[in-house]
């Protein structure tokens, strides 16, 4: 039966993943956690619930005989209608619930993870992490926290698991005005956010500017005609889609 506790659940769920070689990474809250030594010390620790997976469609069968094995009850109705993208799975012991993704990291702005899937262990790579972090357009605390410990524990570079890829970052905000809409607006409301947390005037300043490099880097890369044309609507079309709160566990 699934674990109480979240980070181990989400060992055993790697481990008999990877027996079964059934390709699966963390995302979310609990990624952070194994890749952000930061997160486990005040003042940025936090709780986690859920468990979000990313993994591959055409794995889609193996993923969801490895959950049903693992003690998990699909939620059959969401299943049906959205399994060919997207898997959700409850643990009523726990009253949890697993997030699967397929290929597609999909909501208030659509990621194509899956050529990323595979290039690090246990989790996506981190600039993937923060993609999922800084599309989130009615953001909170937590994830303004979450974005502070990539800044915090990882540095530029070119290593997907180790570092932030810039020319990433920069080429993806470069070709879609929303998601440079989005990410820009969140880097900036980090940078404001980081000002009232408790870490040390260095640690601040260190991820200060990296937040503004950067900004300063998205912003002087050139942009896509797409992006121009877009660019012109501006606000006044919405540039991103609405994320429906879910219930937690339901049938």
């Amino acid at each position: 039966m699934p674990l109480k506790d979240v980070i181990e659940e989400s060992k055993r769920i790697l481990q008999e993943a990877n027996n079964r070689k059934v390709e699966i990474r963390l995302l979310g809250g609990v990624a952070i956690y194994y890749t952000c030594p930061s997160s486990k010390n005040p003042p940025l620790s936090r709780a986690y619930g859920d468990i979000d997976v990313i993994g591959l469609s055409k794995q889609s069968r193996e993923i969801s005989a490895l959950f049903k094995d693992l003690g998990y009850k699909p939620r059959e109705r969401f299943n049906a209608l959205y399994g060919y993208k997207r898997l959700i799975f409850n643990d009523f012991e726990n009253m949890r619930r697993i997030d699967v993704f397929l290929d597609i990291f999909e909501m208030a702005h659509k990621f194509d993870f899956r050529n990323r899937i595979t290039l690090c262990r246990d989790t996506l790579p981190v600039t993937d992490l923060l993609f999922t972090k800084l599309q989130i357009v009615k953001i909170n605390e937590k994830d303004l926290k979450d974005i502070i410990l990539i800044f915090m524990d990882h540095d530029f570079g070119k290593d997907p698991c180790s570092n932030v890829e810039v020319d990433y970052v920069t080429r993806v905000t470069s070709e879609d005005w929303g998601i440079y809409k989005t990410f820009t607006m969140n880097l900036k409301k980090t940078a404001e956010y980081l000002s009232s947390v408790e870490l040390n005037d260095e640690v601040k300043r260190r991820v200060s500017e990296k937040i503004t490099s950067l900004i300063d880097e998205i912003e002087k890369k050139p942009k896509s005609l797409g992006w121009k044309l877009r660019a012109r609507v501006g606000e006044s079309k919405k540039w991103y889609e609405d994320v429906e709160e879910d219930q937690k566990v339901v049938e």
